[in-house]
């Protein structure tokens, strides 16, 4: 173990220095596009592989809960798209052995190929099933080191966190083959690596689910990480680094929507970037002007319409609708907390079965493909913004406001809906939750950094699986910090007492002079509903400090 004090080598990066940058794109100004995989003359995909070509539209169908005009509305793509749960007749989607087989075939064929692909075991769901990922790059091997220090920026793909979601799966089975040899998307390993977990959440799959096997909502456990599934993809992302992260996902088209509105809904994506508490400006611009405007210009372009997500609660008499969660523990914000670029895309179906199938994959296809395209374009600008953002973080330890609890805003917006008896599009006007712009509802002086009692191992793995740097006391000593005492009359936060704590042998200390200090703010500031006091994960107010000034104790560095 490395013995070191505080004073000096504790610290991981140094203040922040002056970084030049491009010239940010004007938000006004007309995005870049980029459209799907479509055929290629003279270019055969392997036997089984993904193909696309011309299919006639499906016929109309009827026995619907709303008006058949409806689905006019929605013709099938100009292309066709082959998986094993979207071929012929069938019913039933992909099946997880037959996910597996895929990747393996695909893996295998690129050996010689001057690409690799290679399928990695990053886990094991409740039930025992393994979750994996296709990792695709030009790189020397596609181990997590050979891919950081390619000098390409790696996007990370996931698809059906919620198990009744399918069509996120088929879409990635797609791009999967389109970067194997010979693949369309191919071409772009030359700048970028790409990692997907086509199915994050197989036994939730497996039932047509939406939750894990014990009842947890995968989509926002990337904070707590209490399931294995989202501690996989913890520590895919921890050894990976990806510079950008798109969570693919579907909506539902009437269900709650048709009785509360007696409407269906007409979009055939919605989409959110990134946006928690202490998310760089840098990394919200980049989500947003980047990737999100491109994603969609690009679903415009292949006529395919589109809205900033919403949802709407079970409450029969509230007819709000709302973004989703700003809270740090969904798989878009922990990692937009980790600088990484970040958006969700739900295409139109979850509740409609293999209904226009084609078109919702075909939507995630064009999805996934321009935020590829997009990362490759904004390479270099994504290194610079990673490197001005990590140093431009650790320098704030033990200074300045942090936030945190931060609330979306409220708002007014009109939505196209179609009505279910007529099939006509009629205009909605809502209340609205806005999760695009943010009010810091509760602030508090930065600490530079916190302490944990030996009591809490557990947090203190939580952590180090999300990459944040955990410390040890290696010689017992004291430190100033703020103590919390239980809230009394205080409207639920908590009292902060001054003064010196001892720090035993095997407590924890995390320095906020690290690049993902606002993750670790996120976990350990007590008074939100996410917090590891408020889940469970840190027992009492007793187990944890914040430290206000720089620790002269001895430490040692945890070996990861």
């Amino acid at each position: 173990m490395l013995r070191l004090t505080a004073v000096g080598a504790v610290v991981m990066l140094t203040a922040c220095a002056n970084v030049t940058l491009s010239t940010w794109p004007d938000p006004g100004a007309k995005p870049a596009t980029a459209s799907p995989p479509a055929p290629t003359s003279g270019v055969q995909p392997a036997a089984g592989a993904a193909t696309a070509q011309a299919v006639p539209s499906s016929p109309a169908l009827t026995s619907l809960p709303y008006n058949p005009a409806i689905e006019e509305r929605f013709p099938d793509p100009a292309v066709r798209y082959e998986t094993p749960g979207l071929s012929g007749q069938r019913q039933g989607f992909t099946t997880q052995a037959e996910v597996s087989d895929w990747l393996q075939s695909l893996a295998s064929k690129s050996q010689g190929s001057g690409n690799l692909l290679a399928v990695a075991n990053i886990g094991t769901t409740q039930r025992g099933t393994p979750i994996q990922a296709l990792v695709a790059t030009h790189a020397t091997s596609t181990q997590a080191t050979a891919l950081n220090n390619s000098a390409r920026p790696t996007v990370l793909l996931v698809g059906q966190q919620h198990g009744d979601e399918p069509a996120s799966a088929e879409a990635l089975l797609i791009i999967a083959r389109e970067l194997a040899p010979r693949g369309l998307l191919e071409p772009l390993l030359q700048k970028i690596n790409v990692v997907i977990v086509p199915r994050a959440n197989p036994d939730g799959a497996e039932t047509a689910s939406r939750l894990t096997a014990d009842g947890t909502d995968l989509a926002k456990d990337h904070l707590l990480l209490s399931t294995p599934e989202a501690r996989a993809l913890a520590t895919l992302i921890r050894d990976y680094r990806p510079a950008a992260v798109v969570d693919l996902r579907e909506y539902q088209a009437a269900g709650i929507f048709l009785q509360k509105y007696q409407a269906v809904q007409r979009y055939d994506a919605l989409l959110q970037y990134a946006n928690t508490a202490n998310t760089h400006e840098f990394v919200t611009k980049a989500s947003r002007e980047w990737f999100t405007q491109a994603l969609r210009s690009a679903l415009t372009q292949a006529g395919l319409s589109n809205e900033w997500y919403y949802q709407t609660s079970e409450q029969m008499n509230d007819k709000s609708l709302s973004m989703d969660s700003v809270n740090p523990d969904t798989l878009i914000n922990s990692s937009s907390l980790k600088n990484a670029a970040a958006l969700m895309v739900a295409s139109r179906g979850a509740d409609l079965g293999t209904l226009h199938i084609q078109r919702r994959v075909h939507t995630l296809v064009t999805a996934a493909t321009s935020a590829l395209r997009m990362t490759a374009e904004k390479a270099k600008n994504l290194h610079q913004v990673e490197d001005f953002v990590a140093r431009d973080i650790a320098s704030q330890a033990c200074r300045k406001q942090l936030v945190v609890e931060a609330q979306p805003m409220q708002e007014q917006r009109t939505i196209n809906m179609l009505q279910a008896q007529s099939g006509a599009e009629q205009q909605v006007r809502v209340n609205w939750t806005s999760a695009l712009q943010l009010n810091n509802s509760k602030t508090r002086s930065r600490p530079c950094g916190y302490w944990l009692s030996t009591s809490s191992s557990q947090a203190a793995e939580r952590l180090r699986l999300l990459g944040v740097q955990v410390m040890q006391v290696a010689e017992a000593g004291q430190v100033l910090a703020d103590s919390y005492q239980p809230a009394v009359n205080t409207g639920g936060s908590p009292v902060l007492t001054r003064g010196a704590i001892e720090a035993p042998v095997g407590s924890f200390y995390i320095s906020l002079n690290q690049a993902k200090a606002h993750l670790a703010t996120a976990a350990l500031e007590p008074d939100t509903p996410y917090s590891y006091l408020n889940k469970g994960a840190i027992l009492t107010t007793s187990d944890i400090a914040r430290v206000v000034a720089t620790p002269s104790v001895v430490f040692e560095e945890d070996a990861d």
